[in-house]
C-alpha cells in the first residue's frame, strides 16, 4: 500500500474513532474514552509518517504531533498531576511546532511576514489569559507560558502562509492546523478551569483531531 492510501485510511481512522469518542464522552463509557481517544492520536501519528519526506521541518512536526499524543495520554489519567504532565507535554509540542516552523522561515522575520494579523492570536492569548486568571491560582505562570507558546505558534504559521513557504494546499493546511489547536486548547481550558462537562469536548475533540490531521497533512510532500 502505497503513502498516499495509507495516510488516507489513517485520516479516516482518525476521523471515526473522534467521533466514537465524543460519543463515549457523552456516554461516560470510560474504557471506550481510553479506546478510542488512543486510536484517534495514533492515526493522526500514522498519517505524519506516511507524508513526511524526511525534512528538518517535517521531523520537528512529527515530533510536535508525537508530544501531542503523549499529553492526549496523561490527560485520560485523573487529577492535578496527570492534567499538569498533560499540560507539558503539550507545551513541548508547541514549541516543537515552533522549531519546525523556524525552519521555514526565520523568527526574527515573523512579525514583518505575518503582518497585522500577527496581531490576531497575541490578542486573542491575551483576551483568554485575561478570562482565566481569577481561577488559575497556582497554575497561572504554566498557563502563561504555555498560552505565549501556542500563539508563537500561530503566529509562525500566519508568518509561513504569507510568505509562501510552502506550496498550496501544504501551507493552508498548517495555518487552519495551527487556528485548529489554538480553538482546542480554549475547550480544554474551559474544562479545566471554568465549566466541567460535556459541551466542552463537543466542540474542543473535532477541533483537536481535525487539527492535528491537517499538521500532519502540511508535512506532505508535494508531487514532483
Amino acid at each position: 500500500m502505497d503513502a498516499p492510501v495509507s495516510a488516507g485510511a489513517a485520516t479516516w481512522a482518525c476521523a471515526i474513532a473522534c467521533a466514537v469518542l465524543v460519543a463515549a464522552e457523552w456516554r461516560r463509557s470510560r474504557g471506550l474514552v481510553v479506546a478510542a481517544k488512543l486510536a484517534a492520536s495514533a492515526a493522526f501519528l500514522v498519517v505524519a509518517v506516511h507524508t513526511s519526506g524526511g525534512r528538518a521541518f517535517a521531523a520537528w512536526m512529527i515530533a510536535g504531533l508525537a508530544l501531542g499524543a503523549a499529553g492526549d495520554i496523561f490527560l485520560l489519567g485523573r487529577g492535578r498531576q496527570m492534567f499538569l504532565a498533560g499540560l507539558v507535554a503539550f507545551l513541548l509540542g508547541h514549541l516543537a511546532y515552533v522549531a519546525g516552523l523556524a525552519q521555514l522561515v526565520g523568527p526574527g522575520q515573523w512579525p514583518a511576514a505575518a503582518g497585522a494579523y500577527a496581531v490576531l492570536p497575541v490578542v486573542a492569548g491575551g483576551a483568554a489569559l485575561a478570562w482565566l486568571w481569577p481561577r488559575l491560582g497556582a497554575l497561572r505562570v504554566p498557563v502563561i507560558v504555555y498560552i505565549a507558546a501556542i500563539a508563537a505558534m500561530v503566529v509562525g504559521a500566519i508568518a509561513a502562509y504569507r510568505a509562501g513557504a510552502l506550496p498550496d494546499p501544504q501551507r493552508t493546511r498548517l495555518l487552519a492546523g495551527a487556528a485548529l489547536f489554538f480553538v482546542s486548547d480554549l475547550a480544554v481550558a474551559r474544562d479545566r478551569f471554568v465549566a466541567h462537562g460535556f459541551p466542552n469536548r463537543l466542540w474542543g475533540l473535532p477541533a483537536y483531531y481535525a487539527g492535528q490531521l491537517l499538521i500532519a497533512w502540511s508535512i506532505a510532500v508535494p508531487p514532483p
